[in-house]
């Protein structure tokens, strides 16, 4: 069983598409074929993409009608000829990957041109969340890629910063930066996979004083500066490499 047959009940509700970065990834994809690599349950998923790739069965299940044909696979072994596409898609999965370097090579076996979504875990390691209540999740954090690493890997001559609007529609870990309160609902929590994989008696305990600290007014005295912003940077960038 995959982390998201788990976890991933309910992520094509949760974890939609939220149209500015869809924009930003269609851009990058640019024309030609795609095949998206970590589809998920579809989210992101360009018009152009002829296969998706996704380990979970539970994920595939969700795949609204009308998307690409997607197969059940890993990104450390594709099952596509190489340089079948144009583009290898991989939008926030690189960091589930059992081995990642061998994922992105695959992606540059098959694909002339990547583009990767992720995100740098030191900042997720000091997103107040992580900082203030759950400093558990940082170190499941620091075990994962940075965006140098697989920038690296891919020799990508681009990397471009995908703020978070305050009004973000995907249910990522840190989209609720400035709705703390969306935190206290389980069904969040549940389709942010750094809590699904930390200690639920951690969480529990986190969200506990979070909870008294909206009450009390702690938690807007602190951060009245997070109140005042429209977008904020908590670390997601679009990696874009090949010619």
């Amino acid at each position: 069983m995959t982390l998201y047959d788990s976890i991933g009940v309910g992520y094509s509700r949760s974890r939609c598409s939220d149209p500015r970065w869809l924009a930003s990834v269609l851009r990058a994809v640019g024309t030609g074929s795609v095949v998206n690599v970590g589809a998920g349950a579809g989210s992101y998923e360009p018009p152009r993409t002829v296969v998706a790739v996704e380990p979970s069965l539970r994920m595939l299940a969700q795949r609204p009608a009308g998307l690409a044909p997607a197969v059940q696979g890993v990104a450390e072994g594709l099952p596509l000829g190489s340089g079948s596409v144009d583009v290898a898609l991989a939008v926030l999965t690189v960091h589930h990957w059992s081995d990642w370097r061998r994922g992105l090579a695959e992606l540059r076996r098959v694909a002339g041109r990547q583009v990767v979504l992720t995100y740098e875990p030191a900042l997720h390691a000091d997103y107040w969340l992580t900082r203030e209540y759950i400093p558990e999740v940082a170190l499941l954090e620091r075990s994962r890629p940075s965006v140098a690493d697989i920038a690296g890997e891919l020799s990508a001559p681009v990397v471009s910063v995908l703020p978070v609007p305050w009004d973000f529609q995907d249910g990522v870990y840190p989209a609720h930066w400035r709705r703390p309160a969306a935190y206290l609902d389980p069904r969040v929590r549940g389709s942010c996979s750094a809590l699904a994989q930390t200690s639920p008696s951690a969480v529990a305990r986190g969200i506990a004083r979070l909870e008294a600290d909206l009450a009390s007014g702690a938690w807007a005295a602190r951060h009245a500066d997070l109140l005042a912003l429209p977008v904020l940077d908590v670390g997601f960038r679009l990696i874009t490499a090949g010619a």
